[in-house]
């Protein structure tokens, strides 16, 4: 410890030092690396902007390059693109499902083990946002307009061809239904989950507990020391946009083509004219639903994107309901306890499993696209739940990540998903041959056969915009944070900027080559972040490592009695913090 550290803990003045005045010192003298970096110290403050000089232009610039390319020779993109999906899937496949399950064990052994106890934020962190606006805000930002695509319309894909995993199950049958239903929690589940929560945990705990930048370039602090600040931590955030922005332009992309599905299904029932599925409609849509997004970001985490996340969970639980209600209730409750045995039970295999026989092309267009999606994906929702979950605990932070919203996931999916199957098992009705056509309408098909059609029609087109909206904002945040190098506060030209950027390469994503390039895109992007990430699991680990080592130190103990004496706490040792720990106090790596 440093001589002024000294005379902070020594006898002159310490009476009058207040409690917060030790815990902020204790996380600085102890924690913090020994650096005079600060965020954005490098920054270019010019119109309007507050940012990085290296990463800002050089990003821009690439996606310039993309957007030109494409829009240049938009009539062999879509050409490119399926081919590129092909090759990416058939080469690098085996990695993604390789990555992915190392990543579930990595963040459940940090969770599980001793390093469970580290508070992000450090020893006094109080929390930012109450549980529930948390929760709300981590379910709008994880995978919300996903939700909305997919619930009907894979469940029903796997039914009428069943997964190449499942030999032997005819398509059509119960079986199938099964089958279709265990393949959809596997792709939405745990793995997603355990993605965002590792890149959650290493950004939290580096730039909160270390007060490093929140870039990733902060991650690799204990390989890189201050070259972070240079041309390997250049190059690591630059990635780090270019993944985030096209994952989340795959999301919005996908997201706009069910708000035209639901707009021309209504429209078809309640006007006199229909608007057509089109590409030129779903550009026009993203950039009004742009518009929108540029207010909601104007106004910042707290006073926007807090407030439509809460609004998104609201009704995402009254759409829940609805459905629930006007739907075979019992049948798709025993149909959820059912898929739940189903999916635990051929998870082990099903985790590991690679399309070798008979080329790649089923797996290429659904695990291996979902994997790259949840990777490219994961800067942004990982730096996003970093963002607000300061205060929470290590284990409480994976555990709540990697189960809640799966368990949420589950049950949304069994039942929009169950209720089709209902149709397809218990009517005479078909909807197979619809999502085949056209999968962005499967859920308005589905509401076809049941009552209160119009009402929850209604009701899902709003939620994809308010995903829309949501996925915008939070998107425009995290990039903000990347090319500001880490400032919290960035003005807010730049916040517009980005999310205009964000709806440009969705509407030029869509032009070129409609879902197919969206797929490519998010399987792009993702295959290089995933060795990023799996070289995150070693510099997150020897941060927790460290920092556990100094919680059980005689200085941080002696610091803990000072600060429990300034609240008339009787000291407590060192032994009894770290065991303790999920209440008191929690580590980061010092340095490493």
């Amino acid at each position: 410890m440093s001589s002024e550290t000294d005379e902070a803990t020594g006898g002159s003045g310490t009476e009058e030092e207040t409690v917060g005045e030790l815990s902020e010192g204790l996380q600085v003298e102890l924690f913090h690396p020994d650096t005079e970096r600060k965020p954005g110290d490098t920054n270019v403050e010019r119109w309007g902007f507050d940012v990085h000089p290296q990463v800002f232009p050089i990003a821009c610039a690439v996606i310039a390059l993309f957007i030109g390319l494409t829009l240049a020779f938009k009539s062999g993109s879509a050409d490119v693109f399926g081919t590129g999906q092909t090759i990416i899937s058939a080469g690098g496949g085996w990695f993604y499902i390789l990555a992915v399950n190392v990543f579930i064990l990595v963040i459940l052994y940090f969770a599980l083990s001793k390093y469970g106890s580290i508070r992000i934020g450090g020893v006094e962190a109080d929390r930012e946002f109450t549980t529930f606006s948390w929760m709300a805000m981590l379910f709008s930002a994880g995978m919300g307009i996903g939700l909305m695509f997919f619930s009907v319309a894979e469940p029903i894909s796997h039914f009428g061809s069943v997964p190449p995993f499942f030999a032997g199950v005819e398509s059509g049958t119960r079986a199938a239904g099964t089958a279709g239903m265990a393949m959809t929690y596997f792709h939405w589940g745990i793995h997603p989950w355990a993605i965002y929560a590792l890149v959650g945990l290493g950004l939290a705990f580096f730039s909160f507990n270390r007060g490093l930048p929140l870039t990733f370039r902060s991650i690799f602090w204990p390989l890189l020391g201050e070259r972070i600040y240079g041309w390997p931590g250049h190059l690591i955030d630059i990635l780090s946009v270019m993944a985030t922005l096209f994952g989340l332009s795959t999301s919005l992309g996908i997201g706009v083509q069910q708000v035209n599905a639901g707009f021309t299904v209504l429209s078809g029932q309640y006007l006199s004219t229909t608007i057509p599925q089109a590409t030129w409609v779903q550009v026009a849509l993203i950039a009004g639903i742009t518009a929108i997004a540029t207010l909601s970001v104007a106004a910042g985490l707290d006073g926007g994107v807090r407030r439509l996340s809460e609004l998104n969970l609201y009704l995402m639980l009254a759409f829940l309901a609805l459905m629930l209600a006007v739907g075979p209730t019992l049948y798709l409750l025993r149909g959820f306890v059912s898929s739940i045995g189903t999916y635990v039970g051929v998870l082990p295999e099903l985790a590991f499993w690679t399309q070798t026989a008979g080329g790649t092309t089923w797996q290429s267009g659904w695990t291996i696209f979902y994997w790259g999606w949840w990777i490219s994906w994961s800067p942004f929702v990982g730096m996003f739940i970093a963002r607000i979950s300061k205060g929470r605990t290590v284990r409480e932070f994976v555990l709540a990540v990697l189960i809640l919203p799966s368990l949420f996931s589950f049950f949304w999916m069994s039942t929009f998903g169950g209720s089709a199957l209902f149709v397809e098992l218990e009517t005479s009705a078909t909807l197979v041959g619809a999502v085949d056509e056209n999968v962005a309408t499967a859920m308005f098909e589905l509401f076809s056969f049941y009552p209160l059609t119009a009402l929850l029609s209604v009701i899902g087109v709003v939620l994809v915009i308010t995903f829309f909206v949501t996925s915008s904002d939070s998107g425009s945040l995290v990039i903000d944070h990347l090319t500001s190098g880490g400032k919290y506060d960035v003005p807010v030209t730049q916040r517009v900027f980005w999310a205009v950027a964000e709806g440009a390469v969705a509407a030029v994503l869509l032009i070129g080559g409609g879902l197919g390039a969206l797929q490519t895109a998010a399987i792009a992007a993702g295959l290089p972040f995933a060795f990023v990430l799996l070289l995150m699991c070693y510099t997150v680990y020897l941060g927790l490592d460290s920092e556990y080592e100094i919680m059980e130190s005689d200085e941080f103990a002696e610091w803990v009695e000072r600060i429990e004496a300034q609240n008339n706490i009787p000291p407590a040792g060192s032994e009894d913090v770290v065991r303790e720990g999920d209440d008191s106090g929690d580590v980061t790596s010092g340095d490493d």
